[in-house]
């Protein structure tokens, strides 16, 4: 009886990950959130702690984005102590959004946020963070 509440249980919240993830932009949060869910969930409850803790850690990280809850404010304060110039945007700021190909600055994230592969700018007053290889912003930091 157990073993099957057990795998039905995890057999759901693998089914929950799955549809809360279908946008690749949020990868950097899934993967982060996946390896401190398992990393908690063993410590907790062993092998099937690591598996429930890792699916929940993923989920959790999708909803999250690139920066976690946490590290958004403090990611706000460095890039307005940089004072790199904000781009004037005529659309929307918002996740989707593909910026110009001239006349946008892109910076390198910085090191402690563990997100190499994005850049940031500031558009409209609002830090985002690009994926530099298509312009598209992929979070707004508020």
């Amino acid at each position: 009886m157990q073993v099957k509440f057990t795998a039905r249980f995890i057999g759901s919240a693998l089914l929950l990950a799955a549809l809360a993830s279908p946008l690749s932009a949020q990868a950097q949060g899934t993967i982060q959130g996946a390896e401190r869910g398992a990393s908690q969930g063993s410590r907790d409850a062993g092998p099937v702690g690591a598996v429930v803790g890792g699916t929940l850690g993923a989920v959790a990280g999708t909803v999250g984005g690139i920066l976690g809850v946490q590290d958004r404010p403090r990611f706000r304060t460095y890039v307005v102590e940089q004072h790199v110039p904000s781009y004037t945007y005529e659309s929307d700021v918002r996740v989707g959004a593909v910026l110009p190909e001239a006349g946008v600055t892109y910076y390198e994230m910085p090191a402690e946020y563990n997100a190499p592969q994005y850049r940031y700018t500031y558009v409209n007053q609002r830090p985002v963070i690009v994926d530099p290889r298509t312009r598209t912003i992929v979070q707004v930091v508020e």
